[in-house]
């Protein structure tokens, strides 16, 4: 008898019809007993066996493999017995099976001896909790098909949530994390609670002791709040913001979001947060939003943003350049010095001279790159003019610029070959240093316009772009009727011929 239907009919027969177990065994074709068994009881019996099945080759094993199994739960973690490796030992001892039914019953005896896992139910009061954990996902970047890191943090009160993607999960991105998170929630929790993590953890001694890394101690020091870290291998102690990755994965960035940068996606995810706050949480009794302004007020209030960065001293190379994980990044040939500070944002890079920021560049995460600003060269292209074709920099430059620049280029030489062309177009690329790109565009294009495509023009232009002139006001000459009309009489050409004539 297969279906629940077939069951029904039977009792049906017996109990209605008043038919016999013997004749309803006949006309329906099914043995006595499965006519009694429905008979007997209406729902399914789940099949179980009575006898176990012979195992001719394993049988006389199994009670060697149960011992195994035993003795490898008094073992390390990662130092107990695997199914292949049981396979090894009780072959040794005379088994001559396959290894798959071997392992077959070794998952079924694991799987027997396995008990349920039950955590206990937590409640948190507002403002004191937050957990932190990071996660990947998928994103097309730029045209690219790339692997984001997404710093994660949840307030345990309210289940408000802040997700941000990152290239990488170092440090800097480790607390830059944190900083944007603090400002979306309004205030700092008073504890967080985080997996075992190297950018925070030094190293794990007894019990919940850890040794924390000293940047980690530093910021946790500027905004004021205690850490918790997990046991080792324990991650459902914050269970909370590890479900929230998986949300995020599924809510925030599904379908597979297509973005041109980081500050893109970044603000889509802000965004995706933003919105959750109208979610109700199961159990719950009012929405993210309407509980985070409970919670809010209850926060620790934020100080000065914490400087989410690493430094390193660097040596100037006798190109212009500093190296930093094995890339190469320039520096203003008018402010170079020999010993420099370099400061490794998320995104960006700073290079520091006497306190002063003297260069900024878009961060590469790529190796072996060369990270090129063409405005830190172009003094030493007004003094080498000769290198304008083959400097690196600038040839860099060319594939991107736009081409009523090439146009003046063209205009300049053909008019000065000798090399004045070339330094009248490193003097407008100057221009550069102090004014907006666009702004320099419309210039030139007006200086060709008016034929006065060299330097000093395109500077004339950029003036009047600056400066636009203004229409003369009118005058009021109500109150002086006798100077009405001056300047709209008929010219009189006569009069500077009598002029020339008494002169001569």
């Amino acid at each position: 008898m297969k279906t629940v239907e077939e069951r029904e009919r039977i009792r049906r027969a017996y109990y209605i019809e008043g038919k016999s177990m013997r004749q309803i065994a006949v006309e329906l074709r099914h043995s006595y007993w499965t006519i009694r068994s429905a008979v007997t009881e209406a729902s399914v019996q789940p099949y179980t066996l009575r006898v176990a099945r012979p195992a001719p080759v394993l049988g006389q094993y199994k009670s060697q493999v149960d011992a195994l199994l035993i003795q490898s739960e008094q073992q390390p973690r990662k130092q107990r017995y695997t199914g292949h490796k049981i396979y090894e030992l009780i072959r040794q001892a005379g088994y001559t099976g396959s290894e798959s039914n071997l392992r077959r019953y070794v998952s079924l005896r694991r799987q027997a001896q396995k008990r349920p896992t039950i955590y206990l139910p937590l409640t948190f009061e507002p403002g004191k909790d937050g957990q932190v954990d990071w996660g990947e996902a998928v994103v097309f970047l730029g045209g690219k098909r790339v692997t984001v890191q997404l710093f994660v943090m949840r307030l345990c009160y309210s289940r408000k949530l802040f997700v941000m993607a990152f290239p990488t999960q170092r440090q800097e991105a480790f607390f830059s994390g944190h900083v944007a998170a603090f400002h979306h929630f309004g205030g700092v929790p008073q504890r967080l609670i985080y997996d075992n993590l190297k950018v925070a953890v030094h190293k794990i001694l007894e019990g919940r002791n850890r040794q924390e890394q000293a940047a980690f101690t530093t910021f946790r020091s500027h905004y004021l709040f205690e850490s918790r870290f997990c046991t080792p291998g324990e991650g459902h102690e914050k269970g909370g913001v590890e479900s929230s990755v998986g949300y995020a994965q599924r809510n925030f960035l599904t379908p597979l979001p297509e973005v041109a940068t980081f500050t893109d996606l970044n603000e889509r995810l802000l965004t995706a947060c933003q919105a959750d706050d109208g979610r109700c949480v199961d159990r719950q009794p009012q929405s993210i939003g309407e509980m985070w302004a409970v919670e809010r007020s209850l926060l620790r209030s934020l100080p000065d943003d914490f400087a989410c960065c690493t430094s390193h001293e660097v040596t100037l190379n006798p190109y212009g350049q500093v190296v930093f994980e094995t890339n190469r990044y320039s520096v203003p040939a008018k402010l170079a010095q020999k010993q420099l500070v370099l400061k490794a944002y998320p995104f960006q890079i700073e290079i520091v001279s006497a306190g002063q920021v003297i260069a900024q560049h878009v961060r590469s995460y790529a190796r072996c790159q060369d990270v090129l600003e063409p405005l830190h060269y172009l003094p030493l292209l007004a003094q080498r003019p000769g290198a304008f074709e083959h400097a690196t920099p600038l040839r860099q430059w060319r594939t991107q610029w736009p081409p009523v620049y090439e146009t003046l280029l063209a205009h300049l030489q053909q008019q000065w070959p000798e090399g004045r062309g070339v330094r009248e177009f490193i003097a407008v690329l100057q221009l550069h240093q102090t004014h907006p790109a666009d702004l320099v565009e419309k210039a030139i294009q007006q200086a060709l316009a008016y034929q006065c495509a060299h330097a000093d023009g395109v500077r004339l232009c950029l003036n009047q772009l600056l400066t636009p002139a203004t229409a003369p006001t009118a005058l009021d000459l109500q109150m002086h009727p006798h100077l009405l009309g001056i300047g709209e009489q008929t010219v009189n050409l006569a009069q500077y011929d009598m002029l020339l004539g008494r002169g001569a």
